[in-house]
């Protein structure tokens, strides 16, 4: 059966259509802004955790500069506090470790290079040659050989140009007795790694010429363990802690591993997409404003019309009905076209932003678009809500007197 009521709340529609798409408009970018800030806040999200899946095996174990105060602080620590992991400490580790783990020292600093004339900073790595194809992936090249070969990262072989054969001097301009490395491979990229090895802007060299270099042997920054089994993670990870941190009041190492790594990123990065989501929800206000004044004005130049229904015995809730399918035609307009235009928007942004759109069309991501229409479309009927119940309780022969 044909609705008079909506047919009504149309005609007013087109009859003020340019005051009500200019209502719908605020609509639409809020919609906009809740979806496309929720789809880069998930996108975000989806790729730190698929990156650090990547290193779900490993165990990370640091030494524990807790206890380390700052110079003439005062404060103690161990020598292994101070200075990293000791040889002594990596034994007891591969100990705890089991046979079937791998373990891979890790030596790390930054220092100054120049290639050519172009200067520059970054870290260095220094591994056992061996280990660095347990965990790296060499896209170019080959891996190192000679005491002077390095592997460069991929980001660093982009910032600078370079290729297979180029050299770098390592160390500050005053120093003319600089050494130089000879590149033999460039690294895939890794991107966020939850072993905590940032290779992609890096030089990676061999453990006896960073150790020739700079010194330090077999004290070292962080030592990984690469299990075979990922289930056995809790159990090695309580080995290693028993065997090394025996006063439990002042431990000397850190361990964790990728969930637990994982779980502090994810939880910043869901505050993070939370303020951006309630910054966009703003715009669904000021739009619920614009909503508001239009059906106030509505309900104002229909004063008589509303007489007239009320005086031939239209009851109040129909009346109250009329005006509400006002509010949800402009929040159909609204989240429709919000919708479309968030999935635009935020394939665009997302894209710009991010670098990838492969976690894009995930349900994590694309429910951000239905949640906005909803969110958009329960806006305007709540707008809408104050005007209708007005409008449906004027007095019948007050609304008819009115000009």
């Amino acid at each position: 059966m044909k609705d008079i009521f909506f047919d009504l709340s149309v005609r007013s529609v087109r009859l003020n259509l340019m005051r009500s798409i200019l209502a719908s408009i605020g609509i639409v970018i809020g919609v906009v802004a809740i979806s496309s800030m929720g789809m880069l806040g998930t996108n975000m999200q989806l790729q730190v955790k698929d990156q650090l899946s990547s290193g779900a095996d490993t165990i990370v174990i640091t030494a524990d500069a807790v206890r380390m105060g700052p110079p003439g602080s005062g404060s103690t620590s161990s020598s292994s506090s101070a200075t990293g992991i000791t040889k002594t400490q990596l034994s007891k580790i591969k100990l705890a470790a089991g046979s079937t783990s791998k373990l891979v020292p890790v030596y790390l600093t930054n220092t100054q290079f120049t290639y050519g004339s172009v200067p520059g900073r970054g870290s260095v790595y220094g591994f056992n040659p061996d280990d660095i194809t347990k965990f790296l992936t060499i896209e170019n090249g080959t891996n190192i050989g000679g005491i002077n070969d390095a592997l460069v990262g991929s980001t660093f072989a982009t910032n600078f140009n370079l290729k297979i054969g180029n050299r770098i001097r390592i160390g500050q301009d005053s120093d003319t007795s600089r050494p130089v490395l000879r590149i033999v491979g460039i690294l895939a990229a890794r991107g966020m790694s939850s072993d905590n090895v940032n290779t992609d802007n890096a030089i990676i060299v061999s453990d006896d010429w960073y150790t020739n270099q700079y010194g330090g042997k077999d004290i070292y920054k962080q030592v990984n363990v690469i299990v075979k089994d990922i289930n056995t993670i809790p159990d090695v990870k309580t080995a290693i802690d028993t065997k090394l941190n025996t006063d439990k009041k002042t431990p000397v190492v850190r361990i964790s591993d990728a969930s637990s790594r994982l779980s502090g990123i994810t939880s910043s990065l869901s505050s993070i997409t939370t303020f951006i989501l309630a910054i966009g929800g703003i715009s669904l206000l000021v739009a619920a404003t614009s909503i508001f004044n239009v059906m106030m004005m509505s309900v104002n130049e229909r004063i008589q019309e509303i007489g007239i229904l009320l005086s031939i015995g239209t009851e109040k809730g129909e009346v109250r009905r009329m005006f509400l399918y006002e509010a949800v035609i402009l929040g159909i307009l609204g989240a429709g076209v919000g919708g479309i235009s968030s999935l635009i928007i935020g394939y665009s942004v997302v894209s710009y932003m991010i670098g990838t759109t492969k976690y894009f069309f995930l349900p994590e991501s694309i429910m951000y678009i239905p949640v906005g229409m909803a969110i958009g479309l329960v806006v305007c009927i709540l707008s809408g809500l104050y005007p209708a119940w007005m409008a449906s309780n004027m007095d019948p022969i007050d609304a008819l007197r009115s000009e």
